[in-house]
């Protein structure tokens, strides 16, 4: 296993005119998943990398992709729509996050590198036109891949690398049996890189099946845990809007980034925040991409206090100094606590995750406090003070 420390990029094998897009990118030093990941990956190693959401994952991979497509670049084919490179992701906003990073190093790239990203809830049409003749790299969400493909709008079947982004989601219940659909339509020889901040034991036979010979890298998450303070407050669960109000005006938060499990609850807890002049917004499936992308332009701007998400929707939500995450409900996989309060404590600055405890979510959160090896302190209800 590598275990990853920085590294400038002149020193990990890219070429001239990637070097240079780096530098226009406004990267100065790789970071430490950066610098374990480009080497192995430009020798043509499979991967498997446990690396915290922040860590400068997608340019890991993104940048030795890009290489390897500038010098052996895909042959243009007027029928199947061949496609090179296949990036997965679980959800509209990470696709378009990834692409966007990938487009913006690739921009002075030449030959150009045709890079699209395809997902659900919006109209097929449009992504069919955009696939006419393939792609170099194609970001994706699974579903619409599948739909894709079922409409020979794309090929597969040539593919020189896979890319599975947030592969816990990815190979977990919810997506398997979509991707296992995938993985029969690409052929047996093919790089494949996985990206996860966590790798449950669960999954280690799905991941020796998918990866051949892999260089295992980790990039433990100690330093981002160190910045992390993690607050517990016990409550009963007919209070905890109120203290989760309480919490936010008392302590004067901006940008609080807000979990609940179902999206029932998100539906309810808004209008809550909203009635106690709480400016809020929900984030999860059923709003349109529209109303997504407008609640997270809001809130990474400031103009957003409180956004309210679910576990899949907030794999999209990637702001670089967010102050406070709250858990209103607990997560149903213990993992997933790890992604949550990942979400803060980022790129050096530190962070509050809080978490809202009901009687019945006791037992639960300890089997989480296993998982992530530490016994957090409860606090009682602030509001029942005096």
């Amino acid at each position: 296993m590598v275990r990853a420390v920085a590294a400038s990029f002149d020193t990990l094998g890219l070429s001239a005119q990637l070097l240079r897009a780096v530098e226009l990118a406004g990267y100065s030093e790789a970071t430490a998943v950066q610098a374990a990941t480009i080497p192995v990956v430009l020798a043509g190693r499979d991967v498997r990398a446990r690396a915290e959401t922040g860590s400068g994952k997608t340019a890991a991979f993104g940048l030795p992709i890009l290489q390897l497509l500038s010098e052996q670049p895909r042959a243009v084919s007027p029928r199947g729509n061949p496609v090179a490179v296949l990036i997965l992701a679980p959800t509209r906003e990470l696709v378009m996050q990834i692409a966007d990073v990938l487009g913006a190093l690739a921009r002075a790239l030449q030959p150009r590198i045709k890079i699209l990203s395809v997902y659900g809830g919006v109209g097929v049409n449009p992504q069919m036109m955009a696939l006419r003749g393939g792609a170099d790299i194609l970001v994706a969400t699974p579903g619409r891949l599948l739909d894709l493909h079922r409409q020979r709008a794309v090929e597969v079947g040539g593919l020189r690398v896979l890319v599975l982004d947030e592969a816990d989601r990815m190979l977990g219940l919810g997506f398997s049996d979509e991707v296992n659909e995938i993985l029969a339509l690409l052929p047996a020889r093919r790089q494949s890189l996985l990206f996860s901040a966590t790798f449950p034991p669960a999954l280690s036979p799905l991941v020796q099946a998918l990866l051949r010979e892999p260089v295992e890298i980790d990039l433990a998450p100690v330093d981002t845990q160190v910045l992390i303070e993690q607050r517990v407050y016990t409550v009963a669960i007919e209070r905890k809007s109120g203290l989760l109000i309480h919490l936010i005006k008392e302590h004067d938060l901006r940008q609080v980034l807000v979990f609940v499990s179902v999206k029932k609850t998100g539906d309810r807890l808004v209008q809550k925040l909203n009635r106690a002049q709480l400016h809020a917004a929900v984030f999860h499936g059923d709003r349109s991409q529209a109303e997504r992308q407008r609640c997270l332009s809001e809130f990474r701007s400031g103009r957003l206090r409180v956004l309210i998400a679910t576990d899949l929707a907030s794999r999209g939500i990637d702001i670089e100094e967010l102050p406070t995450v709250i858990n209103y409900e607990l997560p149903r996989s213990p993992n997933d606590y790890t992604h949550r309060i990942g979400r803060t404590g980022r790129a050096g600055k530190s962070g509050v995750a809080i978490t809202l405890l009901c009687p019945d979510d006791h037992h639960h959160f300890g089997v989480i406090e296993k998982r992530i090896k530490q016994k957090l302190a409860r606090q009682p209800d602030p509001t029942l003070a005096g």
